[in-house]
């Protein structure tokens, strides 16, 4: 098994208890792992006396059953990453006993098909056959995401929406149709939205995905940036905005200062749409009040910003009031 990894690849690191359980299963039947990272010697030796973040036992423990090292002259990386197309790390390769490459995927998928390969069970024409029919899948869905993103940058919402529907329509792959429905899902309603067409099934789904996040503070708040882009990009999200509002100032029990600040800053934002400014003026003070000492310069900077910049708004919309009367 070789396996391309680095030190700073928080997947790769993850996935070392579990390459050295596979070498100690597979030691006495002639299997043998090593991994290969494209840093120095030196890079690597760097980290064995450190603890590794899964284990309580340093790097060089843990990974003491197989082989770590390296590829100063980056001839490994061609013969096998560059060689079969592979970019993203931790990539792994079982070698067959005939010396060609049987398997190509993640160490932590290595189980099945390093067994097979073992017990001489494997079918490599097959694997091959799946391998190239994977490819054609993944150049067509991002065929179809570059299409997507180049009509809905345009402002053609309706247009993306359609061209989705039409390539789903002539998919006759099943996992790659399933594929694409889960990117309709999502992005479908966004379309509506951006278009001025937004159905009740749309406000359904964004509700769906607001109830779905409730109790996730990061989940939450991923989703309130959501609706607020929407808003930023045109879109009139109605009754979400102050439903936004609303979950994000319950989900605020569940967070320490520097997320309650982040919470805070994004309500005063939807306050703002709401056409609430003194409230929305109201919850930056909070924000800045919550985040204290622990916020850094730049958050700081941006909040008091933004506040005085409402103030701002506040007294124009105040002498227009009066000019008025």
């Amino acid at each position: 098994v070789v396996e391309f990894w680095a030190t700073w690849c928080p997947p790769c690191v993850a996935s070392m208890p579990h390459l050295a359980e596979l070498q100690t299963k597979y030691r006495d039947k002639g299997v043998r792992i090593v991994s290969i990272s494209d840093e120095s010697v030196d890079d690597v030796k760097a980290i064995l006396d450190q603890p590794h973040p899964q284990a309580k036992a340093t790097y060089a423990e843990v990974t003491a059953s197989y082989t770590l090292t390296t590829d100063p002259d980056g001839s490994s990386q061609a013969d096998y990453m560059e060689a079969s197309q592979q970019s993203g790390i931790p990539t792994s390769f079982i070698v067959g006993k005939s010396g060609l490459i049987e398997w190509i995927g993640h160490p932590m998928e290595l189980d099945e098909p390093l067994e097979k390969v073992v017990d001489g069970s494997w079918d490599r024409e097959a694997y091959k056959k799946e391998m190239e029919a994977e490819a054609r899948r993944e150049k067509i869905f991002n065929e179809t995401l570059r299409k997507l993103d180049q009509l809905a940058g345009r402002g053609k919402f309706s247009e993306a929406g359609q061209a989705l529907a039409a390539q789903i329509e002539s998919t006759k792959d099943e996992t790659l149709k399933k594929r694409l429905l889960d990117i309709q899902r999502v992005v479908q309603p966004q379309f509506n939205f951006l278009s001025g067409e937004p159905t009740d099934e749309d406000f359904a789904f964004y509700r769906s995905e607001q109830k779905a996040a409730e109790g996730n503070p990061q989940a939450l708040f991923r989703h309130g940036m959501m609706i607020y882009n929407l808003i930023q990009n045109g879109g009139k999200v109605g009754p979400l905005s102050a439903e936004m509002i609303a979950a994000l100032e319950k989900g605020l029990a569940d967070l320490d200062v520097e997320g309650k600040s982040a919470y805070f800053e994004l309500i005063a934002r939807f306050h703002v749409e709401e056409k609430r400014l003194d409230q929305a003026i109201e919850t930056v003070e909070k924000a800045l009040e919550v985040g204290g000492e622990e916020l850094s310069r730049s958050q700081r900077q941006r909040l008091i910003l933004f506040r005085n910049d409402l103030k701002s708004q506040a007294e124009k919309s105040s002498d227009a009031e009066s000019s008025d009367k």
